[in-house]
């Protein structure tokens, strides 16, 4: 690990620890107020220390940015005093891994959809279905999941520059507030993932760099990645506005791909005769009878 990897991944458990701190009041922790004006909303130093039964010259230790060999007991207390839910516990454990030098780094992300997959893509003839990286570029998707998602493909950010990827359509293109009913929620949630994937693979550096450039280049991200936020993303039901058939609300799964380090399988399963079902109905109709080309499918047909 470089100078600049160690200084990097300090900073982010400094600045992860202290807004999780901030967030939770006294009276939340089950700690007694007592008199006088408190200079911070969230808990002090020695609170989290008290709470995590530790010395608060300790935790200010950890705080600090050195998670370097904590053992699971000192994270576990850390998760509980902090109440951390299921994905920043784990953002935490990755963090402290992160900071170990011989931690074990993840496997790096695959960079190619096998053959296999494109395959499963192609059978799902009814569902909208794409596979995805961790830093949200669309490798692949069936002939209705690239129709569904028309707008990101059909983007100006992406005719010079590929592969289409939704954060930065999100960010850094208008028409993706009309793409995304709630795009405000779909913002935060893309921050957070992407925030989450930085604890799990500190050491990407094309990570990194797309992190860089929303950074500088849209403030709505860069305000949502100062809160250091972080997510699953597992299932859902996504709201979308097709320039075809209108509105949709439509639940979806993201299922990772075991043998694919960093790939995920999403698709979109509408009720059985609900409105979205009939409009996805419309949009197959449209795609058979226009010349869309899946993403991915460019690729070799041989395992």
């Amino acid at each position: 690990m470089t100078e600049s990897d160690k200084k990097s991944v300090a900073a982010e458990v400094r600045e992860f620890l202290s807004t999780r701190r901030a967030r939770i009041t006294p009276e939340q922790a089950g700690l007694p107020v007592y008199g006088g004006k408190r200079r911070v909303a969230g808990l002090r130093r020695e609170e989290v220390a008290l709470l995590a039964g530790m010395s608060v010259d300790y935790y200010i230790r950890l705080e600090r940015g050195n998670l370097a060999g904590a053992s699971d007991s000192v994270l576990e207390a850390l998760a509980h005093a902090l109440q951390l839910n299921e994905a920043e516990r784990t953002h935490l454990y990755d963090l402290a891994r992160a900071a170990t030098p011989s931690g074990r780094r993840p496997m790096a992300t695959a960079s190619r959809v096998r053959p296999t997959i494109l395959r499963l893509l192609d059978s799902m003839t009814d569902v909208p279905a794409y596979v995805r990286n961790a830093r949200f570029d669309i490798l692949a998707t069936n002939t209705l999941g690239r129709a569904l998602y028309a707008p990101l493909f059909d983007s100006p950010l992406f005719a010079q520059r590929g592969p289409v990827n939704s954060a930065r359509f999100m960010f850094l293109d208008p028409a993706s507030k009309d793409f995304w009913v709630d795009w405000d929620k779909g913002a935060d949630d893309a921050v957070a993932f992407l925030r989450t994937e930085t604890g799990r693979a500190p050491h990407d550096r094309a990570l990194t760099d797309l992190i860089g450039e929303l950074s500088t280049r849209s403030s709505d991200f860069a305000h949502r990645w100062a809160r250091h936020d972080v997510k699953f993303h597992r299932s859902g039901v996504k709201n979308l506005h097709h320039p075809l058939v209108g509105d949709l609300a439509l639940p979806y799964e993201a299922m990772e791909l075991p043998s694919d380090p960093g790939l995920r399988l999403n698709f979109y399963t509408p009720e059985p005769d609900s409105p979205e079902r009939e409009a996805l109905g419309l949009l197959a109709s449209w795609a058979s009878t226009e010349t869309v080309v899946p993403a991915g499918h460019d690729r070799p047909n041989n395992d």
